[in-house]
């Protein structure tokens, strides 16, 4: 990705997936880094990245979105994410 906000390295959790961005009247699709992260030392939070390669979209600017999550919000997403991913395997062993 040119122009990249968010660093990328051998630990990032992904860095290279299928995403979108919708917008009023627009839908774009390109590759996308997503990662997780916490401080080293004494971590208070969890943050989630996502950064959109932005040489494949013509209406939205390079820029990293990132949420802050708490420990306990951290879980209820993995939590989420365990049901999803065990529903989409049930659709395939089908």
């Amino acid at each position: 990705m040119a122009d990249r906000v968010m660093k990328v390295n051998a630990f990032t959790t992904f860095d290279l997936i299928d995403a979108s961005v919708e917008g009023h009247g627009f839908e774009e699709e390109a590759f996308a880094t997503l990662n997780v992260r916490t401080a080293r030392e004494d971590p208070e939070e969890i943050t989630l990245e996502l950064e959109l390669d932005n040489t494949q979209l013509d209406n939205v600017p390079a820029h990293a979105d990132r949420v802050t999550l708490t420990a306990d919000e951290a879980r209820t997403l993995a939590t989420e994410l365990q049901k999803a991913a065990e529903r989409v395997d049930a659709t395939e062993d089908q």
